[in-house]
């Protein structure tokens, strides 16, 4: 009877271990100048990570920053050395200029500390090489974020096409993503400053927009690279982008599939949707909770809607705090996945040059 009782106690203790929740991942932010940071700082508090520490030289911008959403002071550093001479962080995220990424993961990457930059992977494709070098050398998740990546639409169409091959075959993708342009929205000078940067930004409505398709074209199809890229790109406004595009059309051709991404700072209204086009039907994703799918003229259109992505995959932040604890394994095709992110990097590189010749560019297999 005894050893019974201890057999129990010992399972009851074993079981209330395994339900103790883990402790917060102390995550860094670095930069503050991406207005996507909102989203980290003003998140409700899941338990999943804890801000420890933010990097910010302009002083002026993090205090409208942390007083908007409670933070104090002292946790913001002038540089990364200073936050690390202060503060240990087991990852950080990058909210600042693009270009800024490679600098991020250099130093870093070699202290063992996980990197999530926004969107896209880096400002050019020999960045990104570097970037992915230094990531596995020291052994680090490198993630990138999307906002479409958390969409219940697009996951739902991931799961029809490849799931329950609903469509057949895919034959064309078709990607719109852009608003009005960023001074027409209203984005605040740091972010509009090194928005509009070719440097900094890599390019415009190109780079800021044309990722987004990439990502997804990438995914859908499982991790292939197009075997050609053929991109045409304007500048409509220049007397608000005199140094950028403002206008990207990008064509990426597979062995038996088109995708067209559209990527613009002139649509009349904000938008981020994504069609799929198989051999028996189609897919159109509206926005991020509701889709449309239709199978044969014949049948009716069927909507779904408040769709929506189970956790850990919901939130760019609880899914980085998953991947450190080693809760979640990524995959190469995911949409956060630095492999999917390199192949990303080469469709862009390829569009700018195909946008500055006038030419289709083959990809090397």
């Amino acid at each position: 009877m005894k050893r019974l009782l201890t057999l129990l106690f010992s399972c009851l203790l074993i079981t209330l271990q395994a339900q103790e929740k883990a402790p917060p991942v102390k995550v860094a932010i670095i930069g503050l100048t991406h207005t996507h940071v909102h989203w980290i700082l003003g998140r409700e508090n899941r338990g999943d990570i804890e801000i420890v520490g933010i990097v910010e030289p302009n002083k002026d911008l993090a205090q409208r920053y942390t007083k908007q959403h409670g933070y104090s002071m002292d946790i913001v550093f002038d540089s990364m050395e200073r936050l690390m001479e202060n503060i240990q962080p087991e990852a950080v995220t990058a909210f600042g200029t693009i270009y800024n990424h490679l600098e991020i993961v250099e130093f870093f990457a070699p202290k063992g500390i996980h990197v999530m930059v926004e969107k896209p992977l880096a400002v050019s494709l020999d960045h990104a090489k570097k970037m992915s070098a230094l990531a596995k050398k020291h052994n680090i998740h490198l993630l990138t974020n999307y906002e479409t990546t958390w969409y219940g639409s697009n996951q739902k169409t991931y799961d029809l096409v490849h799931s329950e091959k609903l469509v057949g075959d895919i034959r064309k993708i078709v990607v719109h993503d852009g608003h009005r342009g960023p001074k027409e929205i209203g984005v605040n000078d740091e972010f509009l400053e090194w928005l509009t940067d070719p440097k900094l930004n890599g390019a415009g409505a190109l780079t800021d927009f044309g990722c987004y398709g990439a990502n997804l074209a990438t995914w859908l199809m499982k991790g292939e690279k197009p075997t050609s890229v053929f991109a045409m790109t304007a500048t409509n406004k220049p007397e608000l982008y005199p140094n950028v595009d403002d206008e990207a059309t990008i064509l990426l051709q597979y062995p038996k599939t088109q995708v067209v991404i559209q990527a613009s700072w002139n649509w009349p209204i904000s938008r981020k949707d994504m069609e799929v086009y198989g051999v028996t039907g189609q897919i159109i994703a509206d926005n991020g909770s509701t889709l449309r799918y239709k199978l044969g003229d014949d049948l009716e259109e069927v909507k779904l809607t408040n769709l929506s992505k189970e956790t850990p995959r919901d939130d760019p932040f609880t899914l980085l705090a998953a991947v450190v604890r080693g809760e979640v394994a990524l995959k190469d095709t995911d949409l956060t996945a630095l492999e999917n992110n390199l192949i990303v990097m080469e469709i862009l590189e390829a569009a700018k040059q195909s946008a500055k010749s006038g030419k289709v560019v083959k990809l090397k297999k």
